[in-house]
């Protein structure tokens, strides 16, 4: 039975790190056949600005804000690109986007910076041809080298401009080749108790403050063995023989804090599709509850983070949850993610890599090798681009953002010796 209510609850936050494979990948970049041949280290006033940049200095109908030179400057050797609640060109915000005069080409490419401490940030170092017109090489192109969100998802583009196509319904596409890296958080979770908890309830609760998804939450009885289904498996359920999933009992109640557009999608947390979810609705805490008319005993739970795109990346994984069991009139822990505070790339900076040759597309962060892919179409000379936007697809847009700022410290470019 399956029923949607409204409640308040209250929780204290505890501080469990889990780890992303991903963030540790490969190969570390190797300066030793590099010769750096440009830079700029923003260590001068304002004005001189302008003699490497240019500026946007327009509104943007696709983004919440528009984009002016007076939100661009140097500050003590940091580039800042400074967000402002303001009306101007039409929208309510302001932010900032510049790219080099200089035009260059196959090469290693590298930015330090921090991201804007803000949802809806989109913080940007990338290349793309510039008019948008077909160049003499190759196709109109974009790079993202980091199209990076707030708090700690590095997400790497490959945007073929030239060749569009045009949908069923009228809309017009292009090939667009995207990976995402989430630090902190990660789609698939088990959480494996090494004391097994006995319960009536058992909850999903998180104060993010954007709509998610969460997908095939599983309830596992006590398996003596320690063997648990893989998250992602199709058939986990009958997987391990003997083992039981408390979320399909027959005794179960799952109640939640309500679902997207009204449009209840609780039944997608029990339906054996790793890849449905229950959507939250969008505003408050998100919450699901399972309640069984008597005690289980848990050894393990799992669930899906995020939501599964047609080229199979996981996109909206959120970073702040926990998982609670229900004992003497109180809601203990099981499990606590909140990985802002361990992973939060408005606090720190962090280095944007990416090799460009005639034949592939090496993605770096931190100097470790996060993505490689073949150079199809990327052949002609591109500026370098610095750009902060507050966007309408990463998140809630507060009155907080005022004076928040993308700052860089320096941008690089090497050749080959």
């Amino acid at each position: 039975m399956i029923k949607v209510l409204k409640k308040i609850v209250f929780s204290f936050s505890i501080v469990v790190l889990a780890q992303n494979s991903k963030a540790q990948e490969t190969k570390k970049f190797d300066y030793t056949n590099w010769e750096l041949t440009w830079q700029d280290d923003f260590n001068y006033k304002n004005e001189e600005l302008d003699k490497e940049w240019e500026s946007a200095n327009h509104s943007s109908k696709n983004l919440y804000c528009s984009r002016w030179r007076e939100n661009v400057e140097p500050v003590n050797g940091v580039l800042h690109l400074n967000i402002r609640k303001e009306k101007r060109g039409g929208q309510d915000w302001t932010a900032g986007s510049i790219w080099t005069k200089k035009k260059f080409k196959y090469g290693y490419f590298e930015c330090r910076y921090k991201y804007a401490g803000g949802e809806a940030t989109n913080n940007s170092f990338w290349l793309m041809t510039k008019p948008r017109k077909e160049p003499k090489e190759g196709k109109i192109f974009e790079i993202d080298i980091n199209e990076g969100h707030y708090p700690n998802e590095v997400s790497t583009n490959i945007h073929n401009w030239s060749d569009f196509t045009v949908m069923p319904n009228g809309k017009k596409t292009h090939p667009s080749f995207n990976k995402q890296f989430y630090f902190g958080a990660k789609p698939d979770y088990s959480i494996q108790l090494e004391l097994p908890v006995e319960t009536k309830k058992i909850r999903f609760i998180s104060n993010n403050s954007s709509r998610f998804n969460i997908g095939e939450f599983r309830v596992y009885g006590v398996n003596e063995s320690g063997e648990y289904p893989k998250v992602l498996s199709e058939t986990a359920d009958t997987d391990i023989e003997g083992l039981v999933n408390y979320a399909k009992a027959k005794n179960v109640t799952i109640t939640s804090s309500g679902s997207f557009n009204k449009n209840a999608s609780e039944s997608k947390l029990i339906d054996g599709n790793p890849f449905t979810s229950w959507s939250t609705q969008k505003e408050g805490q998100k919450w699901v509850e399972f309640t069984w008319d008597k005690a289980i005993k848990v050894g393990c739970i799992q669930f899906i983070n995020g939501w599964r795109a047609k080229n199979k990346n996981w996109r909206s994984l959120i970073h702040e949850y926990k998982i609670q069991y229900f004992k003497d009139g109180v809601w203990r822990d099981i499990t606590v993610l909140n990985a802002e505070e361990q992973y939060d790339f408005s606090k720190e900076f962090h280095t944007y890599g990416l090799e460009w040759n005639e034949d592939e597309l090496i993605f770096y962060f931190d100097g470790k090798e996060i993505r490689r892919a073949k150079n199809e179409f990327c052949h002609s000379e591109t500026p370098i681009w610095l750009s902060l936007a507050l966007i309408k697809w990463h998140g809630t847009l507060t009155d907080d953002l005022d004076g928040k700022s993308m700052k860089v410290d320096y941008v690089k470019y090497y050749q080959k010796k």
